[in-house]
């Protein structure tokens, strides 16, 4: 937990929930089982002595964010998933109002359980939910003060200082959490699309929203705005991207941020590329496929991220010569630049 991070897309991490279990393939290199060794050894931290699937909530944190008085983004569960299956709603409940009452940040939620977010959020904005009493409740109770009407009324759904976001490394991963977290209730929906394994077509969840329903109230059965706003399903807010760094990192296609910020650029959604992780390209800009020293020389990874064998040796030569090499140079080395120069974009 800290009021500084070094995630290039926040300013500070807040882990009131610390451990995980891995539940896909992004998962395999996870950087924060890569520093659990060195944390559980220090008996002078929460890990102490704990393995990493040991998913502990830390109530004692809570009122850290409270007491951050300058405005910052705050990612949430850098260490963790604050809908791990392991967590409480109850805690979550209280990790909610926290975030309600520091309304001077913005607190960045990034999960790879969709589904149970969606569940949780949906029962959170029904009628019949007390979720707005147990939230006043728990403010009450972090905050010792009463709970105003002025927070009340500035709590209503979706509370605006909480983005949304689901992390997705390839293809299937898209298809399977994007649609959940666009049925979210949120002031923003985003993706983390790190580490990025494979290529991904955004598709129907990016694009221009105004501009969709002007073609709906433009066509021959034209429904007014308020049926067109309720008919199009909000498209993502914010994407980011980043190749995979660590020991045993697996290079990311040049070609893969390329295709997802010039579809991010067509329907003016933000773009942020947070880094190209351990491997750089170091051959021509665009390209089909990608050897690796890491790879036989006989073999190559195509752009769809399948590996493939030259046929011969001549086939070899011929594909080098349009083939980008990625050299493994560090993450430091790597830098963040795309097709030299950085993107930082952000929601508005």
């Amino acid at each position: 937990m800290s009021d500084k991070s070094k995630i290039e897309w926040t300013q500070a991490t807040w882990n009131c929930v610390t451990g995980c279990s891995k539940v896909s393939e992004g998962c395999r290199n996870c950087y924060a089982l890569r520093d659990w060794a060195r944390l559980s050894a220090n008996p002078n931290t929460v890990y102490h002595g704990r393995k990493f699937t040991d998913v502990q909530c830390h109530p004692e944190r809570l009122d850290q964010p409270l007491r951050w008085t300058k405005p910052r983004r705050v990612f949430v569960n850098s260490m963790s998933d604050l809908f791990h299956e392991s967590v409480p709603d109850a805690f979550i409940d209280q990790v909610f109002a926290v975030m309600a009452l520091a309304k001077q940040h913005v607190f960045q939620v990034l999960t790879k359980r969709p589904d149970r977010m969606l569940d949780y959020l949906s029962v959170a904005e029904s009628e019949d939910s007390d979720w707005l009493e147990r939230i006043c409740d728990h403010a009450v109770r972090i905050s010792g003060s009463p709970c105003s009407a002025s927070f009340i009324e500035d709590i209503d759904w979706p509370i605006h200082n909480i983005w949304l976001g689901v992390s997705i490394e390839d293809q299937p991963t898209a298809d399977e959490r994007i649609p959940l977290l666009l049925q979210t209730p949120a002031a923003v929906r985003w993706v983390s699309a790190e580490p990025l394994l494979g290529p991904v077509d955004l598709g129907r969840w990016v694009y221009d929203r105004d501009e969709k329903i002007r073609a709906a109230m433009n066509s021959p059965a034209a429904f007014n705005r308020e049926q067109a706003e309720d008919g199009i399903p909000y498209p993502l807010d914010w994407l980011v991207v980043g190749g995979e760094s660590g020991p045993n990192a697996r290079p990311m296609h040049p070609d893969w941020p390329r295709s997802l910020r010039d579809q991010c650029q067509a329907a003016g959604v933000p773009f942020f590329f947070k880094q190209w992780g351990e491997w750089i390209e170091i051959d021509g800009p665009l390209c089909r496929a990608i050897i690796t020293d890491k790879l036989p020389s006989d073999q190559y990874i195509d752009i769809d991220g399948s590996l493939h064998s030259f046929a011969s040796r001549n086939e070899h030569k011929r594909t080098a010569w349009s083939t980008p090499i990625m050299r493994r140079v560090g993450k430091k080395a790597a830098g963040r630049l795309l097709d030299g120069r950085a993107w930082d974009e952000y929601p508005t």
